[in-house]
């Protein structure tokens, strides 16, 4: 069969031969024993509910021996023979274009090049999942296929529903992941409900379709440790970033670190992830001995170099060895995928790769029980190296949060509301205060056309945006616009792209609704091919998240989720092509609310319309809230954004004079 005729037959009526697993491929850990017999027919009949009665007989042994040897039922069978990455627009069969790009992207989050776990459908984070099954998954490309302008496809926790009746103004697909009740919304809920095939964690744009590999971190990270460095008044040069991680989105760190132009040790404890990253160029060299790994960092300092140092083993052991060797560390954080921390998002020190994958599917309350021995360790390590003068920073993945939970000593002497730990998370010192309240956050895009050279004309396009607004930009945000400058003139260079032509830059508002017209005007002259707009959820006013992106308001409403649900109900009406919501992502399963979205733009009046609408909304949602939490300069940002549109009028707070509290 061709592609297209692949596509279109969705699950197929025969079944399909049997596929050998892949050793070469990496692969999800197995997940925790969690059902009772019960429950394991129950999430059989859940399975088997896709294929017509004639296959049962045969699928059930089948799905058994899957839920058995790897927790969940992933369909191996059924997995497509076609290679898996984003095809140009026009070689999907669609009657929608907007469908088609759509199928473009879920088709860029599962590329062997981008995904985690590929075979299990798992883009990053150890969990993040498109589908939970492949079942899932040609069903959705089929009805993606199907659909016309007329038509919504409602996707649930990476089910789909079916295609519903609605008009072209409507979202072409609209998404939720994991919207659990309150009270089931523990990590031991996921482990039960995914297991049973009801609903899955999408991350942060895994289950979004709008995941860009590893570059939409790299450039966070890269703002991030400028902005470390500006913190601390050091330039990077000569200087130490030492953190952990190198999977699916921690993977970027190392890049990010030559970027800035520092000296990156990264730790993890994965063989294959560790050398595909080298193959990638993600990072320059690999050490597997700590006394070579001291040498090297020596060496490096000395010579004032820029490189990024992964070492094969536990970022526990490396800081207690630079501890005793007297290294200095600048700047510290930790990347680890800590919102899942008993199901290999976590790495215990003392324990080799496969005997903590061994443990924690074979005795999970062992394996939990060596996971925070290692947090607490892993935290009195770090506290040895502040002492020192390290900055350190929780980078948003929960690690504060896990390590409080297992009695580390992490939490402040004089606690205050927002500030209960002794270390800021970035957002906090960094991110927050410096970019999100001025509404800068992660705009990226597309090419659908696959060419690199429609990706170098956005580029162009964007600078020159960004270079004009910077000659009238306030004072306050002209650094970040420097950093996105500097970044998007070194795009190419850097060879950040993996997967689809996509590209990633912090902007504000005005920044992206100009940014996306320029692009709309392209289009419409034929310079370039469609193009699909997006953002990371890690956001201005798509997310709510205690300890990260709302981590610095201090009002008291960083733990309601309002923010979120309104970004995406607004989103959806103003002209989004698809609209995404999910529990979990980045902190963790029960830990925050993600809104998220994605815009194809055709080169119409009415892309442009959708976009002035709807970039106006997605960022300047989030300015309002922040400004109502008294944040310096989100009040600035929304009284500015007031006076440049007539229709916008937002409450704003009255600041009390502290001495009467007194």
């Amino acid at each position: 069969m061709t592609f297209k005729e692949e596509i279109l037959q969705g699950i197929p009526s025969e079944l399909p031969t049997l596929k050998p697993f892949d050793n070469q491929i990496n692969h999800a850990p197995k997940r925790k024993e969690i059902l009772s017999q019960e429950e394991k027919t129950l999430a059989l009949k859940n399975a088997l509910r896709y294929f017509e009665p004639k296959h049962h007989k045969a699928l059930i042994p089948e799905f058994k021996e899957e839920l058995e040897t790897y927790g969940r039922i992933y369909m191996y069978r059924f997995r497509p023979n076609y290679k898996m990455y984003a095809r140009p627009i026009e070689e999907y069969p669609a009657k929608s274009k907007q469908a088609a790009a759509i199928m473009l992207m879920i088709q860029n989050n599962l590329d062997y090049a981008v995904a985690q776990h590929p075979h299990e459908l798992i883009t990053y984070g150890g969990n993040g999942a498109v589908f939970q099954n492949w079942a899932q998954y040609l069903l959705t490309m089929k009805y993606l296929a199907q659909m016309t302008d007329e038509q919504t496809l409602v996707m649930y926790s990476g089910h789909p529903m079916g295609l519903f009746p609605s008009h072209k103004e409507a979202p072409r697909v609209v998404v939720t992941n994991g919207m659990m009740i309150p009270n089931y919304s523990k990590p031991d809920d996921w482990e039960k409900f995914n297991a049973l095939g009801v609903t899955q964690y999408g991350q942060m744009t895994a289950g979004s379709y709008m995941y860009i590999g590893p570059q939409g971190i790299v450039h966070g990270t890269t703002i991030t440790v400028l902005n470390g460095f500006r913190k601390i008044n050091k330039i990077p040069n000569g200087h130490l970033f030492v953190t952990s991680g190198l999977g699916g989105m921690s993977g970027a760190q190392p890049k990010a670190g030559n970027i800035a132009g520092c000296i990156t040790v990264c730790a993890e404890v994965n063989p294959k992830i560790t050398r595909i990253r080298h193959e990638q160029g993600w990072i320059d060299e690999i050490i597997t001995n700590l006394d070579d790994l001291v040498t090297r960092v020596r060496k490096a300092k000395k010579a004032e170099e820029t490189i990024s140092l992964a070492y094969l083993g536990n970022v526990v052991d490396v800081w207690e060895k630079f501890d005793t060797e007297n290294i200095q560390i600048d700047l510290g954080s930790d990347q680890t995928s800590l919102h899942n921390p008993w199901a290999g998002g976590y790495y215990p020190v003392g324990l080799s790769f496969e005997e903590a994958n061994n443990m924690m599917a074979s005795t999970p309350e062992l394996f939990k029980d060596k996971v925070q021995e290692s947090l607490r360790r892993h935290a009195n390590a770090i506290n040895k190296h502040t002492a020192k003068g390290t900055y350190f920073f929780d980078y948003g993945n929960a690690f504060l949060l896990e390590a409080s939970r297992a009695g580390a000593d992490v939490m402040a002497e004089n606690p205050t509301i927002g500030r209960e730990f002794k270390y800021p998370s970035y957002v906090q010192d960094i991110m927050g205060p410096m970019c999100f309240d001025y509404g800068f956050g992660p705009f990226r895009w597309v090419c659908t056309s696959g060419k690199p050279e429609d990706l170098e004309k956005t580029d162009a396009l964007a600078c020159q945006v960004l270079e004009d607004l910077m000659k009238q930009a306030p004072e306050d945000i002209q650094q970040q616009m420097a950093d996105n400058i500097q970044w998007i003139k070194g795009a190419q260079e850097n060879k950040l792209v993996v997967g689809s032509q996509a590209r990633i830059l912090y902007a504000d508002a005005e920044g992206r609704m100009r940014i996306a017209k320029a692009f709309n005007d392209a289009i419409a002259n034929g310079e370039i091919g469609y193009v699909v707009l997006g953002r990371d959820h890690h956001d201005v006013s798509g997310t709510d998240s205690p300890y990260r992106e709302t981590s610095n308001i201090y009002d008291g409403s960083r733990f309601t989720a309002d923010m979120a649900i309104h970004n995406v109900i607004g989103d959806s009406f103003r002209g989004a092509t698809w609209v995404s919501i999910h529990n979990g992502g980045g902190v963790g399963w029960g830990e925050v609310i993600n809104g998220g979205f994605g815009m194809v733009l055709d080169g119409t009046l009415d892309a442009e319309k959708r976009l002035k609408s709807m970039l106006f909304w997605d960022v300047n949602n989030g300015i309002s809230r922040r400004s109502w939490a008294r944040n310096d300069g989100a009040m600035t940002a929304i009284q500015r954004a007031m006076e440049n549109e007539p229709l916008l009028s937002v409450t704003l707070p009255n600041l009390v004079d502290e001495n009467l509290l007194n």
